[in-house]
């Protein structure tokens, strides 16, 4: 039996999706045979009672309000959380965390300082992947092809250049928070706006029209392919988080030449941003100019609805099977008497 502490919850956008996740990995160790603490970054260790209240209930078809994020980030102590016993006496932290917190590097420096195993990239790779402007700059040096795209503000001529439509995004935070699609200037401060509500730096990426593909990578191992077909014009927040509200399909249906593509790149992304344990890569498709590299997640949703299980799954690892094998990836590190975070 594993001494496993799942951290969780956080003070941002994704606390919802973060906690649903939770309630799945808490689940399937646990079932295993386990020891299994939840500890979340905003109120600490939660007892039986809080632990259903927060992981039970799912993902909102909204994210927390700004005003409902300001309060609990007044609330977290981030760096008195590496004193609690429950991270302290475990065989190993697994994070499930979303946003700028988890998955930018900072929660990785205090468990790394502290000397505490835990799941997933380090502080580096994860600060990498989280900047969508510094990771797709890594993209194009490893050859791999992304969007084009600008940094807000941004020159008139350059806005021409990416063309329209646009997708505006805020540059460090994920699950499609503060993501808009503009079709004319007319929407473009709304957008803009809309954005810095999340982040202080806002990206301009060139829409790509055709179908979305998403890779999982475990342990430096490519998995299935799966295609996403949402029912809005782009895979939002409700769409990724409402059962029903996306077809998802894995493997996809897609020539062999083309399964084989997408998993060499989604590896070739994963590497150069020096990650490891596990991550998922998510593309487009344009016609001619092939796949397109959107992002990389480095701490991939673990819901109901969450597509790097359902990668999995297509290649014969059950859920509990990938919660295993995440720990295991991290347990193997300190046997091999590494840091944390190498």
């Amino acid at each position: 039996m594993t001494r496993i502490t799942v951290l969780t919850g956080g003070s941002t956008p994704e606390r919802d999706v973060a906690f649903a996740g939770a309630g799945q990995v808490v689940r399937a160790l646990r079932r295993r045979g386990h020891e299994v603490a939840v500890v979340d970054t905003v109120s600490g260790p939660l007892d039986a009672a809080t632990e259903r209240a927060l992981i039970e209930p799912g993902v909102g078809k909204q994210p927390p309000s700004l005003d409902e994020l300001r309060a609990l980030a007044a609330l977290e102590r981030l760096q008195n959380l590496t004193d609690l016993p429950e991270l302290r006496n475990a065989d190993v932290v697994f994070l499930v965390l979303h946003g700028r917190q988890g998955e930018g590097g900072e929660i990785q420096t205090l468990l790394e300082s502290a000397g505490i195993a835990y799941t997933g990239s380090g502080p580096l790779a994860s600060g990498l992947a989280m900047d969508k402007d510094i990771a797709k700059r890594l993209f194009r040096a490893a050859k791999i092809p992304t969007p084009d795209w600008e940094i807000w503000p941004v020159a008139a001529e350059a806005v021409t250049a990416l063309g329209f439509p646009l997708v505006v995004k805020p540059s460090k935070v994920g699950s499609s928070v503060g993501l808009s699609v503009v079709d004319s200037r007319n929407g473009l401060e709304t957008a803009v706006s809309t954005a810095l509500q999340y982040d202080d730096e806002v990206m301009l990426e060139q829409f790509v029209a055709g179908p979305e593909y998403t890779v999982g990578v475990l342990d430096d191992r490519a998995l299935a392919v799966g295609e996403i077909i949402p029912q809005h014009s782009t895979f939002d927040y409700e769409c990724k988080y409402t059962p029903g509200k996306t077809q998802e399909i894995f493997p996809a249906q897609v020539p062999n030449e083309l399964t084989v593509l997408l998993q060499t790149l989604a590896l070739r992304a994963h590497k150069a941003l020096k990650l490891r344990d596990f991550s998922r890569v998510d593309f487009k498709v344009a016609g001619e100019s092939g796949p397109q590299c959107l992002e990389v997640n480095t701490l991939p949703g673990l819901t109901g609805t969450s597509l790097l299980p359902q990668s999995a799954a297509a290649c014969g690892i059950e859920f509990a099977e990938l919660c295993e094998a995440i720990c295991t990836t991290a347990l193997r590190r300190v046997q091999r008497g590494n840091k944390p975070g190498t």
